[in-house]
């Protein structure tokens, strides 16, 4: 038998795919962390090739870490915490009437977020964790579908850790 490292294949997602099956063997396409202060993520995971419009990413929290809040006019989210634990906020505005939720290792599952929908998440407790997250629209840079404001616009909200 003989055993081969797959090809690294340097184009897009959808041209490495069209290669893989044509050729009939795997190939390794490389990704780039996006990095700043907050965390690293991985975008734009299996974008042409799931749909056309959707994206999946995965995003890497720091420990002490706000993300929020932020909302979208036409895209849904479906978060899952595969990493430590994430405290998720969803706020809807309209009807004053807010949501949280600890999800990650201990509590699996997928938390869907839609539109109009403020939402974000904390790190809770003192590792990284990881959102591995679907959205229905693929992120556009120069048309962004999200509105953002800051963790303490909507008062009242405990992104701390509460104490019971």
């Amino acid at each position: 038998m003989k055993i081969s490292t797959p090809q690294r294949f340097e184009g897009s997602l959808p041209e490495a795919f069209a290669h893989a099956t044509s050729k009939r063997e795997p190939v390794f396409v490389p990704t780039q962390h996006f990095t700043d202060d907050r965390g690293w993520s991985l975008m734009n995971q299996l974008q042409g090739v799931m749909s056309e419009q959707g994206q999946v990413n995965f995003s890497v929290q720091y420990p002490g870490v706000i993300k929020a809040w932020h909302r979208h006019h036409k895209q849904t989210d479906f978060w899952m915490g595969l990493v430590g634990h994430l405290k998720v906020g969803v706020y809807d505005q309209d009807n004053d009437h807010a949501w949280s939720i600890v999800i990650g290792e201990k509590r699996p599952g997928t938390v869907i977020i839609p539109p109009p929908l403020w939402h974000g998440a904390a790190t809770v407790g003192p590792t990284q964790a990881g959102l591995l997250y679907y959205v229905t629209h693929a992120y556009d840079p120069a048309n962004p579908d999200e509105d953002r404001t800051t963790p303490d616009a909507f008062p009242g909200f405990p992104w701390h850790v509460e104490h019971k």
